[in-house]
């Protein structure tokens, strides 16, 4: 009697080729994910980092059809100068004012009330961004 054999025997000849494509895969895709995390870390950094002014509307009040006073705290480096940019809109989402206020004060933070005037009722307040200036 003769024994039939079901495969090669294991490790004689080396890797499968479905072994080798597997390796190959995992490697691409560990380089793939490392230089994806790169790139978000990258752009990331660069966005926090890269940001010499910055802003956030604490609250605002409607004063009437034609002024909206808003308060802002703006950060920024005592030497900078900042110039901030908001937009107002009405109910409709329709911009009713934009301005751009200066903020050149020797601190890091400032809190300032400013006043936007507008062409109708605002209900809505919006900084658009703030740049050095």
């Amino acid at each position: 009697m003769s024994a039939v054999r079901e495969g090669l025997p294991e490790g004689r000849y080396g890797r499968s080729a479905d072994e080798r494509a597997d390796r190959t895969l995992k490697i691409v895709g560990s380089v793939l994910g490392v230089v994806l995390l790169g790139v978000v870390g990258w752009i990331g950094w660069d966005y926090v980092a890269g940001q010499a002014v910055s802003a956030e509307v604490i609250k605002f009040q409607v004063v009437s059809d034609s002024e909206v006073k808003v308060h802002l705290e703006v950060r920024k480096e005592a030497s900078v100068t900042g110039v901030c940019t908001l937009s107002s809109q009405d109910e409709g989402h329709g911009e009713v004012g934009r301005a751009d206020f200066r903020f050149a004060q020797p601190q890091d933070r400032v809190d300032e009330v400013v006043s936007l005037k507008t062409t109708g009722r605002a209900t809505m307040i919006e900084l658009i961004g703030c740049t050095e200036g």
